[in-house]
This record gives C-alpha cells, sequence and structure tokens, in this order.
C-alpha cells in the first residue's frame, strides 16, 4: 500500500509502505522504553552497566513499570480520543478533556513515578478553573515533558498538517510554555506521523530540518490564542522563530554527529542528555536511527545513557514502533509492560 504525508502547505508526497498496526507499535514501544529506562535514569552510564550488565544484553525489569511519560502519553490519548468523538479536533474541542486528563494525572494517587517539577507546577494551576489554560504553563521551561508524552498527536488518523501542529503545540503548552518546548513537541509528533506513514529513517532527519524551516514563522493563534504575550517578544512570530531555531541548530548537530557515531558511545555525548525538549527528541532520533531495524537495541542503548534515559528510551521506543509497527515487540516483552490494555486500546482504535 502506497500512502501520502502532509506537509506544511498541505499537499501530499509518497513515503512508502506503511504498517497497519504503527499506532500499536508506536505506543508499545514508548512504554517499554520508559520501562526499561526507569531504573537507569540519574545514573550515569558505569554505574548503569555495573547494576544492569553489558547495554546489548538490558534485560525489561519485571514488573515492567513506567513512569510519568507514559502515564501523561495515556492522558493526550484519551483527550485527544473525547475531543475527536465531539467533532473535527480544534482549541475548543481538545483543550478542556486534555486540561481534565491532566489534573485527573495530578491527583492519581499513582502520580508517584518521578514526575518533573514543571508539569506538577502547571497542572496545579490547570486546576483552577478560573485561570485560562495559557496561563498555566511555565512559559522559560522547555524541558522534556513537553514532547515525551505527544506521540498520541503523531498516531491518530485523519488530522490535517495543521491540525496535528496545533495539537501538539497546546499538548506542550499546558505545562511547557517556552517556544522551544513546543517547536519540538511539534517536530517529535510530525517524526511519528512520517514514520507511521512509511518515511525511511535514513531520510528522517533531513525532513524534520525541512519541517522546521517551513514553520519557522508560523504562530498557531487559534490553537494558541495570546500564549505568546506571556514570553516578552514583539511579535508572535518572534516568538515561536526563537523555538525553531534552538530546535533546529539541534537537529544540525544531530546530523553532524550520526555519520560517525559509535554506537558502543553513549549518544548523550553529541546530540545532549535530554533533560530538554529538543534534546530529548535529538539523542532519541540518534538512538533509533543508530539501528532502525534492532528495535530491542534502540531501547537498550537509549536506556544506557547518562541523561533523561527513560525520556530518551520512550521517545526512541515510539519511533522504532511507528516505523516498525506493532510486530517489532517481543510478546514476553509487550506482554509485561504495565498498563498493556490501555496502550493496546488506543492502538487499535488509530490502527483499524
Amino acid at each position: 500500500m502506497t500512502v501520502t504525508g502532509s506537509t506544511t502547505s498541505g499537499t501530499t508526497k509518497p513515503l512508502g509502505t506503511a504498517d497497519k498496526r504503527a499506532a500499536t507499535g508506536s505506543l508499545i514501544g514508548l512504554a517499554l522504553g520508559d520501562a526499561l529506562g526507569f531504573p537507569t535514569e540519574f545514573d550515569d552510564v558505569p554505574r548503569i552497566l555495573a547494576k544492569c550488565g553489558p547495554w546489548r544484553e538490558m534485560r525489561l525489569p519485571r514488573p515492567a513499570y513506567i513512569t510519568d511519560d507514559t502515564q501523561m502519553t495515556l492522558a493526550v490519548g484519551r483527550a485527544l480520543r473525547t475531543a475527536m468523538d465531539r467533532g473535527p479536533l480544534d482549541e475548543a474541542r481538545f483543550a478542556p478533556p486534555l486540561r481534565a486528563e491532566f489534573t485527573a494525572w495530578y491527583h492519581s494517587p499513582e502520580n508517584n513515578r518521578a514526575p518533573g517539577t514543571t508539569c506538577l507546577d502547571a497542572c496545579r494551576r490547570l486546576d483552577d478553573p478560573r485561570l485560562p489554560w495559557q496561563r498555566a504553563g511555565v512559559v522559560g521551561s522547555k524541558g522534556c515533558g513537553a514532547n515525551m508524552r505527544v506521540a498520541p498527536v503523531g498516531l491518530v488518523p485523519g488530522l490535517s498538517a495543521g491540525q496535528r501542529a496545533g495539537a501538539a503545540q497546546l499538548q506542550a503548552a499546558l505545562t511547557h510554555a517556552h517556544p522551544t518546548a513546543l517547536a519540538a513537541a511539534d517536530l517529535t509528533a510530525h517524526a511519528v506521523h512520517l514514520l507511521a506513514r512509511g518515511a525511511e529513517p535514513m531520510g528522517l532527519v533531513g525532513l524534520l530540518r525541512s519541517y522546521a524551516y517551513d514553520n519557522r514563522s508560523r504562530y498557531h493563534d487559534r490553537w494558541l490564542g495570546d500564549l505568546w504575550t506571556r514570553a516578552g517578544d514583539p511579535t508572535p512570530q518572534a516568538y515561536i522563530a526563537r523555538g525553531w531555531d534552538e530546535c533546529q541548530e539541534a537537529l544540525r548537530r544531530l546530523a553532524e554527529a550520526l555519520p560517525t557515531a559509535d554506537p558502543e558511545c553513549d549518544p548523550c555525548l553529541t546530540t545532549g542528555d535530554g533533560w530538554i525538549a529538543e534534546e530529548a527528541l535529538t539523542t532519541a532520533l540518534q538512538c533509533f536511527l543508530l539501528f532502525p531495524g534492532e528495535p530491542l537495541t534502540v531501547l537498550r542503548r537509549a536506556a544506557c545513557t547518562r541523561g533523561d534515559s527513560d525520556s530518551i528510551a520512550a521517545l526512541a521506543g515510539a519511533f522504532a514502533g511507528a516505523h516498525l509497527g506493532g510486530a517489532a515487540w517481543p510478546g514476553r516483552w509487550a506482554d509485561d509492560v504495565e498498563h498493556r490494555s490501555d496502550l493496546m486500546t488506543l492502538g487499535a482504535l488509530w490502527d483499524a
């Protein structure tokens, strides 16, 4: 089956052959990466090797507990499902259920998996119904919480390029209002979308750099409203351009690193530790692009890093699963991951 992918202008172009279970593969891959990276987060590579043995032989913990990365990914996925049950996706339909999902996560007794401070602070403000959502996000934060959870936006079918970009940026802005957080979330969703629709991995970085260039001055006012006024920029275009410029620089570093990247070296050494959104994207992409046909190796390389291992591995797993589909993950891994049923339900809905 030949498929097409949307460009920023709304036209389409051939991408390749898509796996019919790309959504399932991506969501399960994200959760598996999250679970594999959970025990290694905050450790450097020598400590990880001492604890886990050779990185290429890392085993999935049993039970395979996930972190806030997967919890919030499910929140975004459920909000998308609710919004699209009510009609075409737009800010008015998406923001209320997303806000409700985030505040439910904030109050959940299971919100004890090392959640990020920015997400907690923003969700506390979202819990105040008198406050517009545009005032909840931390304007100075571009942490990876903005894009660790955005994969569902790239997987849900039937969206235009503008809807996908607007939804990706909005879900970031509810907690992380720095323009780089918005741009990185948009790029992450776009990468998942391209891979799910058959894009070749080796051309992916070039496609993302072109996308960043094309969108540099595009502010999605119908989705974001007056969010830009909080940052002190003279215009909305100036606000969003700062974010795209930082992401473009991160993608440039990735493009320069890939040709000579040593798979045995920590990817964080070349593309960053992943605590911030643009580095989480590029370091996860590096892990995926080093081993595009070896999904478990992708997860293991991403989990054995000195940086934000669970978020890097979650994104790397989302990319690998979108590319290879549901069959990428051995049953003995996929069956053990926490919230498997919820992930499979959303995946099956979007793969149908």
